[in-house]
């Protein structure tokens, strides 16, 4: 998952240098949304292992 972020954030700057503003917009925001549900599986998991005893 974070690595298809990085990937799209990769685009998203390389869309920008290039002017293209639409795609580096759309690739940016797909990259935040992916982040955001890395970090909510990575703290759901943490939190798991946590409660389980491990």
């Amino acid at each position: 998952m974070l690595h298809y972020a990085v990937v799209f954030f990769i685009i998203a700057i390389i869309a920008g240098v290039f002017g293209f503003g639409g795609i580096a917009a759309s690739a940016a925001g797909i990259a935040k949304v992916l982040f955001v549900i890395f970090l909510i599986l990575a703290v759901a998991s943490f939190l798991f292992n946590m409660t389980r005893g491990r």
